[in-house]
């Protein structure tokens, strides 16, 4: 095996990386660099207000760091079997100066804060030997601009155990990572919405954690049970970028799902039903198989009505229209129609026109239903 040459960074961290693991804490993360530069560990859930600019602050964010990678740690003191990432990034670059490097790390259901150094490098120990866990890295400069999350980085943690140590007791079997995700899969949903194929479990997937980024890092949004997630209210036609990762009853995460662009949708337009543009009165008489019906049609409106066509159904199957008069009158099943003659075509605003049929009946004469004209709605009087 050939021989690594570690960055001299790595010699301040090493010391305290050591320390920590030989003493065999079970301590926050913490970072690369010299003494004063370390950092408590937070959440990432905790937001400071931020104050209003002042004219002529500087208010350009450092550019994101890049390559983020799993670089060789100091050697953890033998026999340990705490578990060390090593990582490395490409330098951010700023209109003043970058000031600052925080590590995030994803725990649990979220992310948070596990190093904070000036350097390009950082060790985080106090980790599970072997367990795999997903970072990301931002740049500050002195103002406090935040630079948009690195890509993420999924890498497991190593030891300096020289021999194998007990297995843990327990469920340790991550999930299977999400596959399969379809942006914007439900396009009636007004904003974006997610569809991924199920993870699978050595005992049984309890749930997901969905991610979205955001201008400097990545917020969880989400924490479906099924394999479906819709977000709003968000900005219609502006696109998201998401990550979802599958979690058991153990705690046991799974490695992210790749990433998926949703774009947030306005959704179905809303219904607006047709204007009402008249007013129907309909008389009838029957007898015995038969009826006669008279219909009066008014423009409610101001405008003229021009080659009207009145439609209506006929709610029983056994009336029929026989024979009509003032309009062209036809049936289809329970569908009648009744369309203007040429002499009556226009019917002004505020007048109406007069129409009616004769028909035959097997049974009830109920009233006909769904009046409309030229597509509007009509309303009885």
């Amino acid at each position: 095996m050939s021989k690594v040459s570690w960055p001299v960074a790595w010699a301040a961290a090493g010391a305290v990386a050591a320390a920590l693991l030989g003493a065999n804490l079970v301590a926050p993360p913490v970072l690369a660099g010299s003494a004063p530069e370390l950092r408590a560990a937070r959440a990432m859930t905790t937001v400071s207000p931020t104050p209003s600019p002042s004219p002529g602050a500087d208010l350009t964010p450092p550019t994101a760091p890049e390559d983020l990678r799993a670089c060789p740690p100091p050697p953890p003191p033998s026999g340990s079997f705490q578990g060390v990432v090593g990582l490395c990034w490409t330098a951010s670059s700023d209109d003043t100066a970058v000031t600052e490097y925080k590590v995030i790390m994803l725990k649990g259901d979220n992310f948070f804060e596990v190093a904070s150094t000036s350097r390009t490098t950082a060790v985080v120990p106090g980790l599970v030997d072997g367990r795999t866990y997903t970072f990301y890295v931002v740049a500050k400069d002195a103002a406090g601009n935040t630079s948009r999350p690195s890509a993420l980085l999924s890498t497991p943690a190593i030891s300096g155990a020289n021999v194998t140590p007990t297995p843990p007791t327990g469920d340790t079997t991550p999930p299977s990572r999400p596959a399969g995700l379809q942006p914007n899969c439900l396009p009636d949903f007004k904003g974006t919405s997610l569809c991924w194929t199920a993870s699978t479990d050595d005992v049984g997937v309890t749930g997901y954690n969905v991610f979205r980024r955001t201008g400097t890092g990545w917020m969880r949004v989400g924490m479906p049970i099924g394999t479906h997630f819709t977000e709003g209210p968000l900005v219609t036609g502006q696109s998201y970028v998401y990550f979802i990762v599958a979690k058991d009853a153990a705690g046991n995460l799974s490695l992210p799902s790749d990433l998926v662009t949703a774009t947030a949708s306005g959704g179905y337009p809303s219904y607006s039903p047709p204007p009402v543009t008249c007013e129907i009165e309909y008389t009838a008489w029957s007898w015995t198989g038969g009826f006669s019906a008279s219909v009066k049609i008014t423009n409610v409106g101001q405008a003229p009505i021009n080659d009207w066509t009145l439609r209506f159904v006929l709610p029983d199957a056994g009336q029929q229209v026989g024979t009509g008069w003032s309009a062209a009158w036809s049936q289809s099943g329970k569908d009648v129609t009744a369309a203007a003659m040429p002499w009556n075509s226009v019917i002004q605003g505020g007048g109406s026109v007069q129409i009616g049929f004769n028909g035959t009946l097997t049974g009830a004469n109920p009233d006909p239903t769904g009046f409309r004209l030229n597509g509007g709605s009509c309303v009885r009087r």
